[in-house]
């Protein structure tokens, strides 16, 4: 599919544009990254590593101990995430799209828990004891110690009079076996697990009164701290609070998310601690306390933490990758070997292990191995106004071997439309890039990551202003003499295919193609 959207793409555009360029072949930009995942045992000295050749997957096991590596053959499998429940046993999640037929619910992704055993070699399928409930799970795996063994905690599906209600279950990895822990109510949609394994909240939204509520363990039953109308956005438990027992809390507010630590001994509504961009939380792997954020800045991913240790641990990582965006994949219980992916702007993007004790740092292996420096075109941030005089940014990609004059250019504007562009590698652009076109991607009004002003200036202004900051881009580089005028495609996918779309209708003049992928056509049928 990527590979078949990825070549009409390109041959539409052909048709506007010049021959394009010698450089490595289309399916090396579209296929899957041959390294999908990688997860650290929670010791540092095991690690797993997803590959794929983009039809079938395997993984491999590699013990830093004895150099001794495992393959484990997975076929077409799906896999979505892999995390160590210990040094021993490996947890795997895929999924399948199905139709259950007993079950009142649409054909739908439902996600499968298996686990891999490396004493005995094996792989099990995790949930079909279930016992009342279905063998699917909701989310992700959380892993407690409890009496001092690993044990896995996983949202399922448990009936209760006829009714699937998401509930918590508990699994041994040693023996895979599940227990019901705690069953839901009609209308529960998430639960956090205390760093000694008892389910110490839960989360209800009824949706027909659009109502959303917030229930904490006390005692032998659950006390309702907080129950809120939430038509659209609603808040989320992130986790464990930074005293390790507190039930972290975030509320989407105007200028970010309002976090709030709820004491289960006490539970009230605090007022917020603090107001966070928009990024995501860091816990501690072994006591699940919160430790951090990860921001997503204007111009790269950073990473703040509270212990100073941990924030000069970071700041020496990112010193020895100078000039490189680096970010955090996985790491051990003690924070001393990290896997980080590093995004090297001529290299393409690479995992890499950081033994911080060692003071060394080895690959891991490349996204795109069948991509070599010389098929990854240069990235550029810039900067214009747009007509009304706001400022924008985004990243332009240029062609190897020409100058950056009289280019033929392609507006690729990402979907969302709150998401962002960054200047990391991106598969799309540097396809298009190898074939000889400029690619510009614009951060337009209403992408998130700059601020709630920003992110409000675009509401309302879908095929409006939204649309003129992508062709006040197009101007700007006219102006400078950097593309082509006359020689613009705009290309995107999701609401970068509406905006593709819109780039046609609503700016004659300005594109000389257009192509959408997956587009929304017809707002009204939409949003209905």
């Amino acid at each position: 599919m990527v590979k078949s959207i990825l070549v009409f793409v390109v041959t539409l555009v052909a048709f506007c544009f010049p021959a394009t360029l010698s450089a490595a072949p289309l399916e090396a930009y579209g296929r899957l990254p041959a390294i999908q995942d990688i997860a650290i045992s929670a010791d540092g000295d095991v690690i797993a590593v997803l590959w794929t050749n983009g039809t079938e997957r395997r993984i491999t096991i590699n013990d830093l101990k004895s150099d001794e590596i495992n393959t484990l053959g997975l076929g077409p499998a799906k896999i979505r995430d892999i995390v160590w429940a210990d040094s021993q046993h490996l947890l795997i999640t895929s999924s399948t799209t199905a139709t259950i037929p007993w079950v009142e619910a649409p054909r739908s992704e439902y996600a499968l828990l298996y686990l891999y055993d490396r004493k005995i070699n094996k792989i099990k399928s995790l949930m079909k004891d279930s016992g009342e409930g279905l063998n699917i799970i909701i989310g992700l795996p959380d892993i407690r110690t409890v009496a001092g063994k690993a044990t896995v905690f996983v949202q399922g599906i448990h009936f209760v009079s006829n009714f699937g209600q998401v509930s918590v279950f508990k699994i041994d990895p040693q023996t895979g076996r599940s227990t019901l822990v705690d069953a839901g109510e009609r209308g529960t949609i998430d639960w956090l697990i205390s760093a000694d394994g008892r389910p110490v909240a839960q989360t209800i939204y009824n949706s027909k009164v659009s109502q959303w509520t917030l229930k904490i363990a006390k005692g032998p039953g659950w006390r309702v701290v907080k129950s809120l109308e939430a038509p659209i956005e609603r808040p989320a438990i992130l986790g464990l609070g930074r005293d390790g027992r507190s039930v972290l809390v975030g509320e989407g507010v105007e200028d970010g998310v309002a976090l709030r630590e709820i004491d289960p001994d006490d539970p009230v509504w605090p007022e917020p601690f603090r107001t966070d961009p928009e990024g995501s939380t860091l816990h501690d792997r072994a006591t699940h306390r919160l430790i951090g954020f990860q921001h997503y800045s204007a111009d790269q991913t950073a990473y703040e933490f509270f212990d100073p240790s941990d924030q000069e641990a970071w700041a020496k990582i990112q010193r020895a990758y100078k000039g490189i965006e680096v970010s955090l994949n996985s790491w051990s219980d003690n924070r001393r070997r990290i896997v980080i992916t590093v995004d090297s702007p001529t290299d393409g993007p690479s995992f890499a292990l950081v033994d911080l004790d060692a003071k060394r740092s080895d690959s891991l292996g490349d996204f795109y191995q069948d991509l070599t420096p010389d098929d990854i075109a240069e990235v550029k941030a810039v900067s214009f106004k747009a007509k009304d005089g706001l400022s924008l940014s985004g990243y332009l990609t240029l062609p190897r071997g020409r100058p950056a004059k009289n280019l033929s250019l392609v507006v690729l504007p990402h979907g969302g439309p709150a998401s962002r562009d960054f200047g990391d590698f991106d598969w799309w652009s540097q396809a298009l890039a190898s074939r000889g076109y400029a690619v510009l991607r614009v951060n337009y009004r209403g992408s998130a990551g700059f601020g709630a002003d920003h992110l409000e200036a675009g509401y309302g202004q879908w095929g409006r202003k939204m649309q003129t900051d992508l062709s006040d881009g197009v101007r700007e580089l006219a102006r400078q003499g950097t593309i082509d005028p006359a020689r613009v495609c705009i290309v995107g996918a999701s609401y970068g295919g509406y905006a593709a779309l819109a780039g046609a209708a609503f700016d004659p003049g300005v594109y000389r193609c257009a192509v959408s992928v997956a587009g929304p056509s017809d707002l009204g049928k939409m949003v209905n």
